[in-house]
């Protein structure tokens, strides 16, 4: 490792500890020409995922994209930004195992309802009625319906 302030490439490791909940080593290391103290991240190199849409085009995997998406269903729900931050932690990871580095948008769609369902109904006819392009009241009914038949909990009467 090379130091930021000489250059020198010999150092040794002070301390390592575990770092991003187990995803890294941090290492506090010593310049052994200057001795200066610094700090550097070991990760493991993950090949980048490409997402094809449904034009055909490709783009890669944009985490921000997924939170940005998912933190709009979730608005005003009982879903903490810390929840949303670990959910969409868990799709990145269902996505980077499942996946041979090329996956379809219409599957990472299916994997959120899959997992919202689980979690909170509000944020899954939400992220459904955007996903799935509801075009009337008939879509909503239709789909609060097949949640009826699954849900733990009663839902409100529609009518």
């Amino acid at each position: 490792m090379q130091c930021p302030t000489c250059q020198n490439t010999d150092s040794r490791v002070l301390e390592s500890r575990s770092a991003d909940s187990g995803k890294s080593v941090r290492r506090r290391r010593e310049c052994l020409n200057c001795s200066f103290r610094f700090t550097t991240y070991e990760r493991v190199e993950s090949m980048p995922v490409s997402v094809i849409k449904k034009d055909g085009s490709r783009e890669l995997f944009d985490k921000q994209k997924l939170f940005t998406g998912i933190s709009r269903a979730c608005e005003k729900t009982n879903f903490s930004s810390e929840a949303i931050i670990n959910f969409v932690d868990g799709i990145e990871s269902q996505i980077v195992q499942d996946s041979n580095k090329d996956i379809k948008s219409s599957q990472i769609g299916e994997l959120i309802l899959k997992n919202l369902r689980k979690e909170n109904e509000v944020a899954y006819i939400r992220y459904a009625s955007v996903y799935r392009k509801f075009n009337g009241v008939k879509d909503f009914i239709s789909t609060l319906e097949s949640l009826k038949g699954s849900s733990k909990n009663q839902l409100a009467s529609i009518f």
